[in-house]
């Protein structure tokens, strides 16, 4: 399959402590349905090992999920992970329980999109999709109408 055709690759990882991973999930089930590959890293991983898996699995995106408040701290962390091996263009967004006065300050730190309780599976597909396209220029990638 060429390079244009193939799916968009997002991991999606549950860092720090946090054990709750319904909503990881969830979204990741519904990334899956829309038509991208997704990788599920599982709980309890640190950022170095998030920022591994998305460079050996030739990740598009990286989708961080935190209920624990840690999200100052962790989502940062994988960010730099990303760039110290050489992934800066792998993009990067969040969720969870996050307070609506940190969206900002981790959108400064490099992640791309932060979403809340309350946001829509369908709003969380379409934003990536069109962000994903966005940065590589390429269609038909991911998204209910993606290559197989």
């Amino acid at each position: 399959m060429a390079e244009a055709e193939r799916k968009y690759r997002v991991v999606i990882a549950k860092p720090g402590l946090d054990g709750h991973d319904r909503g990881a999930k969830v979204v990741a089930r519904a990334l899956r349905d829309a038509g991208f590959e997704v990788i599920y890293t599982g709980l309890h991983q640190t950022p170095e090992q998030i920022a591994e898996a998305a460079v050996q699995e030739d990740a598009d995106a990286v989708g961080l999920s935190i209920l624990s408040g840690a999200h100052m701290t962790l989502f940062p962390k994988v960010v730099e992970e990303l760039a110290a091996r050489g992934a800066r263009d792998v993009l990067v967004f969040g969720g969870g329980i996050i307070p609506p006065e940190d969206v900002e300050p981790l959108k400064n730190a490099g992640l791309a999109e932060v979403f809340t309780p309350g946001t829509s599976l369908n709003e969380i597909v379409e934003w990536l999709k069109k962000a994903l396209e966005s940065r590589t220029g390429a269609t038909n990638r991911g998204g209910k109408n993606g290559s197989a």
